[in-house]
Parts: C-alpha cells; sequence; structure tokens
C-alpha cells in the first residue's frame, strides 16, 4: 500500500484546507496509508542552527523521505503560498549532510500533487507558485489535475464550507490521478 504524506498548509485548527484533506483522507482510505506532517516545532531557516538539524526538521525530512508521495492541501496567501509551507521547503531544500552539499535532498524526485481552498481564484496563485518552487528543488509535481476550490459565501460568513458535487468529483479523479502517478 501507498504511503501519502499529507502536509497542511494552514495553521488553524478548524481551516478548510484541513476540512478538504479529511475528505481526501476518505476517498483513499484502503487505497493508501495516509499521515499528516505536523512541522508546527519547525524553526526558521538559520544557517547557523543547520547543523545538527533540530529534532523537528529531521523528523520531517524523514517522514518525507519515507513516504512514496506529498500531498499539500494549502490556503492562498497574497497570490501565493503562505511562509511556513516556504519554510518547510527550504528546510527540506537543504542538504542533509553537511560534508556533501551535492548530495541529494529529500525532494529530490519526491511525488508531489496540490489542492487549494481558497477565494475566487480557487488558489490558482499558491499552486503556481508552488509547482514552480517544487519543480525547481527537482520534485516529481503532478501538473495536471490539481483541484482548486473556490469557497462558498458560507465559508467566508459562518464558517461553514460546503462543496458541490463537481468540487467532491475533482478531489476523487485527483485522489485516482495521484494513486496512478505514484506508480510511474
Amino acid at each position: 500500500m501507498k504511503k501519502i504524506l499529507f502536509i497542511i498548509g494552514s495553521l488553524r485548527k478548524e481551516s478548510f484546507n484541513r476540512e478538504v484533506s479529511d475528505m481526501v483522507k476518505n476517498l483513499l482510505q484502503d487505497k493508501a496509508e495516509v499521515t499528516e506532517l505536523d512541522y508546527s516545532q519547525v524553526p526558521l531557516m538559520n544557517q547557523d542552527a543547520e547543523y545538527p538539524a533540530p529534532k523537528a526538521v529531521a523528523n520531517a525530512r524523514k517522514a518525507v523521505a519515507e513516504a512514496d508521495g506529498v500531498w499539500i492541501f494549502s490556503p492562498e496567501y497574497n497570490y501565493s503560498y503562505p511562509g511556513h509551507v516556504k519554510n518547510l521547503i527550504d528546510w527540506l531544500s537543504r542538504p542533509v549532510d553537511p560534508a556533501d552539499r551535492t548530495a541529494p535532498t529529500v525532494l529530490v524526485g519526491k511525488k508531489f500533487t496540490l489542492t487549494g481552498a481558497g477565494g475566487k481564484l480557487a488558489t490558482a496563485g499558491c499552486r503556481k507558485q508552488l509547482t514552480t518552487l517544487l519543480t525547481v528543488l527537482k520534485a516529481d509535481v503532478m501538473v495536471e489535475g490539481q483541484t482548486g476550490i473556490a469557497l462558498n459565501l458560507e465559508a467566508w460568513t459562518e464558517g461553514r464550507m460546503i462543496l458541490t458535487e463537481e468540487q467532491k468529483a475533482l478531489l476523487a479523479q485527483q485522489a485516482s490521478k495521484f494513486l496512478e502517478f505514484l506508480d510511474k
């Protein structure tokens, strides 16, 4: 069974992206082993503290390395991804061995897919920027089949996210495509 690591790009406990990730976890039930990365203790990137890697960084690297694929669920902040997501990726993009600065990082060749729930642009900017960043870092990003969700009015006014049948179908398609992508 494939191992998929979820990274939730929102720190809010009741975030819409966390809700979407829970829906996808249900879609993958019995098809993949899903775990969520807790990166809340990853410090700000600082070369003064890079070696030895802080425990939270080492744990994040290990989780990514052990996963067959990584699925990021992220809101959009100012047409991009949240700073804490970038910080995590910065740590993951660094060489693990200080003596071998040319060794591959845990991101090289790692398969990723992206989903985002947000405003009327359905996180298009965030997903575009993350795709570019991860590709530059030599990750293998599933570009076709990413899902962007424009949240309903009630999400913003009452805190109730209501997905359309079309949005649910897109998530189911993405889950199937990602499982296929992991086999390539």
